[in-house]
């Protein structure tokens, strides 16, 4: 494919026809993609309909961070700003790339925010170092320094850091729900439920939950996540309406975060309060700390979306041998703007979504069907008091059901070498065990380029990677060296 029709994405054939639909059609190219209307539009709906759970999941993750300052961000107004986010990103990246993938927060980014970053900084700080993020990823792709940064990264640290991440999420799912707390002692530290049993209702709940989301996945059911996520609430209602059980706070064997009651209207003006809380007043830490955040920021939101984008184009056919696909370049830009566009609306980092595909395997292939993905997305923003009623718990058999998807990327890791398996081991099993996933990300970074050099492979590392490494040694000491150096901002 040549460079200029990677870009354009253009051919020498129009199809014929006048009128507003022949415009659309010639400018998302429907026709030379083999496509039609109707396939756009039901892989539009297709698309929202599997994506559609972030906009219960995202709010729920990122308002389970507690910030530096002890504040925390307010359900309906992240479930707002998740869904105008997603709605508006994915008409644009339709609208400017012609390719049918849709965007919202990226799951990862927003646990890492919400786990790692707020523990530090406030929401509005953490929320700047996301729009930071994104003006460097746009500059990059511009440039095209991240198509050689992505080639220089080996694919096996590439793949590890999504199955970290998913072990993390499927991690935080599993103690939210409460079917794993903490004992109290040095060892074991953590068990099962309570006293080594499952005792509560909204336990229990989460376990049918994740059981009946895992057969509906299993049986390929299109959105069954979020039939799941609706069915595991729909039985939550019921339960509390007959038993009453109230908040774990207020009485023994209640519900975690959310009382799953049905009060008031179920539509309403969505709260856009979010938009513009963000604050790039960053001197209650240190210089080295908010480097290595924001790297950390770039790298998860930088890999991900790459692989994610050569994926969906394969599937879609619009792939070359090498991965290149139709305006590859301004596919890239657009993606770094979602990552600026979820800072400033703190709905987190905004991606491409692997859910796509469903889409994709509908008939959708150009932007068009982004397009009608979108205008459902801004729709959603409407009936987020409806996302107030999901209990954690249920949210929680969503984020295991994720980690598990997110998992299974480590097939396609050959663990034969030892060189290999020791840096993904570490990756993998330092993100849960540390609740961090830039520690994760730092020590598989390390150990690959240490055990490669000192085995006698030194000459097989790309330069770019013993720069990252060196940067991850100085992350993990900050501490001592900003205390060494005398740095505070």
């Amino acid at each position: 494919m040549a460079a200029a029709e990677q870009e354009t994405g253009a051919s020498t054939e129009r199809p014929a026809g006048g009128g507003a639909a022949g415009a659309i059609d010639r400018y998302f190219h429907i026709t030379e993609r083999g496509s039609t209307f109707g396939a756009e539009i039901r892989g539009g709906l297709v698309t929202f309909v599997t994506m559609a759970y972030i906009v219960i999941l995202n709010p729920i993750i990122l308002t389970s961070g507690t910030d530096i300052a002890g504040d925390t961000l307010a359900f309906p107004a992240v479930s707002a700003v998740t869904a105008l986010t997603a709605g508006v990103m994915t008409i644009l990246f339709g609208v400017v790339s012609k390719l049918p993938f849709g965007f919202a927060a990226g799951l990862g980014i927003n646990a890492f925010l919400a786990f790692s970053v707020v523990g530090q900084v406030t929401w509005p700080e953490a929320m700047a170092l996301v729009v930071i993020n994104g003006v460097l990823i746009v500059l990059l792709a511009a440039t095209g320094l991240r198509r050689m940064i992505f080639d220089a990264v080996p694919v096996e640290l590439k793949l590890a850091i999504t199955v970290g991440i998913g072990l993390f999420i499927a991690f935080i799912g599993f103690v939210n729900s409460g079917f794993v707390t903490s004992t109290g002692s040095a060892s074991p530290p953590v068990g099962l439920g309570i006293g080594g049993s499952v005792v509560t209702v909204p336990t229990l709940i989460f376990v049918v939950t994740l059981i009946l989301t895992g057969v509906l996945l299993a049986a390929k059911v299109k959105g069954g996540l979020l039939i799941g996520l609706v069915a595991g609430t729909v039985i939550s209602v019921i339960v509390e309406s007959i038993w009453h059980l109230g908040a774990a706070a207020e009485q023994p064997g209640g519900w975690g975060l959310t009382v799953p009651t049905l009060e008031g209207a179920p539509f309403g003006v969505p709260d856009l309060s979010l938009i513009g809380a963000v604050s790039f007043d960053l001197g209650r830490v240190g210089v080295v700390t908010i480097v290595m955040l924001v790297f950390t920021l770039l790298f998860t939101n930088f890999f991900d979306a790459m692989g994610t984008m050569t994926g969906l184009s394969r599937e879609a056919g619009l792939a070359d041998a090498q991965g290149n696909f139709p305006r590859l370049k301004s596919a890239l830009v657009v993606e770094g703007v979602g990552a600026i566009a979820g800072g400033l609306t703190s709905s987190s980092s905004n991606t491409v979504f692997i859910e796509s595909g469903a889409g994709i395997g509908e008939g959708a292939r150009t932007g068009f069907a982004n397009v009608v993905t979108g205008l459902v997305f801004l729709l959603a923003m409407f009936f987020t008091p409806l996302t107030q009623i999901v209990p954690t718990e249920v949210a929680a058999a969503a984020l295991v059901i994720v980690g598990a998807l997110m998992m299974a990327q480590i097939r396609h890791i050959d663990l034969g070498d030892f060189r290999v398996l020791l840096p993904v081991f570490l990756t993998v099993a330092v993100m849960p065990m540390t609740y961090s996933i830039a520690n994760g990300i730092g020590a598989g970074f390390v150990a690959w380029v240490l055990v490669h050099a000192l085995s006698g492979r030194a000459r097989r590392i790309h330069w770019l990677l013993w720069i990252v490494a060196a940067g991850f040694v100085v992350f993990f000491a900050r501490g001592p060296l900003e205390a060494l150096l005398g740095v505070t901002g």
